[in-house]
Order: structure tokens, then sequence, then C-alpha cells
């Protein structure tokens, strides 16, 4: 496969509707995992009337994945304990098997006076294959750190030769963009032999290009024999999000080509002032990229198909 990908993009799957008080609205983040050659599982915050995420999920055809075939009905993973790094919302950022179960990393958000919200990674574990999860533990897995304090998440996790891999935003500055105070953030890598207990700083793999880049949203990466594909998510001041697209040899320096496999917006309609947190899986009828649009998530999640007729080789 030639190094310009075409994503053609399939049109939106799915919209919050307040068919339950905790899916009054948005549906951010997408994290898919294929349960089955038939089906695969997306894993999405909804927000309550009081803007507090929790997460549920939608199944879509593998076939096509602009089919839903079913939405959960309840909370998988709710809010945390009063005073819990996750009690004022949950968001999906890696779901991956492990074993006979399911793994669910996520990030959890917790309000501050000042910095608005701290964001850093807890894990919770399934064995129905993500109808509920239970929490590994009320504290972050990647917790903040000296170095790294305001936040730890969006994060990409990878299990690959025995060694558990994780892609995520660091951030330990502010900025503000507009009329609101946020956190600028890099691209930090690291490595783990339980996939719990992660070192207290990560490598630097990505800086964002100022002035008008100021951080990173959770990414998504594959490993293509031996070549590293990711798809990022680009905070800037002038268009919000965007998917960009990087490739690596070994995972921790990455070479951005963001014009060569990223995904643009549309011209109009849902995702046109914004493209958001890829989420990309593979079945026998192609690699499909899960993302959200405008205002990231208030206009639901959409799906594009990588474009192999369309790619040089």
């Amino acid at each position: 496969m030639d190094e310009r990908l075409n994503w053609k993009k399939l049109g939106r799957v799915f919209q919050a509707d307040g068919r339950h008080s905790w899916m009054h609205s948005y549906a951010y983040v997408p994290t898919a995992v294929r349960l089955h050659r038939e089906r695969i599982r997306v894993f999405l915050a909804f927000r309550d009337r009081e803007n507090v995420g929790r997460i549920g999920w939608i199944d879509v055809a593998a076939q096509d994945p602009t089919r839903v075939i079913a939405v959960s009905e309840k909370p998988s993973l709710d809010i945390g304990k009063p005073g819990a790094f996750d009690d004022n919302g949950v968001t999906p950022v890696t779901a991956m098997q492990d074993g006979d179960a399911l793994r669910l990393y996520y990030a959890g958000w917790q309000l501050t006076p000042r910095a608005r919200y701290l964001l850093f990674t807890g894990l919770a574990i399934s064995r129905d294959e993500g109808e509920t999860f239970i929490r590994y533990q009320d504290t972050p897995v990647l917790d903040r750190s000296p170095a790294e304090w305001l936040v730890r998440t969006g994060a990409h996790v990878m299990h690959e030769n025995g060694v558990w891999k994780i892609w995520y935003s660091a951030a330990s500055n502010l900025v503000t963009t507009g009329d609101r105070l946020t956190y600028t953030s890099h691209l930090a890598y690291a490595e783990s032999s339980d996939g719990v207990s992660w070192p207290q700083r990560g490598i630097v793999s990505m800086q964002p290009r100022e002035p008008d880049e100021y951080g990173f949203g959770r990414p998504a990466i594959v490993n293509d024999g031996g070549l590293y594909r990711m798809w990022h998510s680009i905070r800037t001041h002038s268009q919000g999000y965007r998917i960009g697209y990087a490739t690596s040899s070994d995972g921790v320096v990455w070479d951005r080509r963001d014009d060569e496999g990223g995904l643009p917006a549309s011209a109009e309609g849902w995702d046109s002032e914004m493209t958001c947190f890829a989420s990309v899986v593979d079945t026998e009828n192609g690699r499909y990229m899960f993302y959200n649009g405008n205002d990231f998530g208030r206009t639901g999640v959409g799906v594009a198909r990588l474009d192999i007729s369309g790619s040089r080789s």
C-alpha cells in the first residue's frame, strides 16, 4: 500500500437523541472493537442534561458499519465515587480483548475551579463483552506525576510481544483558546509489563506545531507489518480538531504526513467544521475509521472506509 491513503466517508452512523436520560446529547470518542465476525461494538461517551458523560455502546454490522444493530439501554460504565478522579464523567479511549476479558482504558473527568478539569486514565474490565465493566481500581492507572500533572489520557493502548504500549496526551501547561483556558499537550509514549503500572513520564513522540496547534486528542494506531500508522487528533486554534496522519518504524519517533492519509472536514454537513477521535478497525470488508464531527461529537459519530483502489502503489 502506498503512503497516500484515501478515506471514503460513508456517512453519519449515530447521533444521541435523548432516548435515555444519560444519553441526552453527544456521542463522542468512538472506541471500536470487533466482537464477532458480523458485529463491531463501538463504545461512546454520552452526556446527560448536566453534561456529565457515561460510557455506552452501539453495535454496527461489520459488512455495513452505517447500519446500527443495537444500542445500549444503560451505561456500561458509570461515573466514579464522589471525590474520585472520574466523578464528573468517563470517556472511552481504548477497548481491547485480553484473553476471555475485555479491557477498557478510559479517561476520567474531575472538575477544578481554575484549570476547569483534570484528565487521567482508568482501567475497567468486562467479562460480558462490554455490557458491564468493573473498575480495576478507583484510582487511575495512568495518574498525575511531577512531569505530567494536568492530563495523562487520550490514550491508545496496544499489546505486542508481551509488552504493553501506550500513546497518550501529556500536559502540564495551560493555554487560552477563544475565551477559554485549556491545556496544551504533546503526544507521549510509554511501556509497561502488565498494562497497569506505567512510568511517571513518557517519551515525547510528537509536539504540536505552534502557533496554531496546541495539543493532541486520542489517536488510533495500527501496526501494518512493522510500519506503525497513526491517525491523530490535532487541536488547533483556527479549526478546532482535525484528524492527521503519521507513520513510524518504531512507534516512538513519528513522521507527520497529515495530507497523505488524514481525514479532512466535509464541505457541508455534520462534519464540516471538525473531524476528531479516530478509531480504526479491520474487517474482511476493509479497514474502517469511526470518528466524530462538529463540536466534539455533538453531531454524532460517522464512519469512513479506506479506499484501496484510490491509494497509489
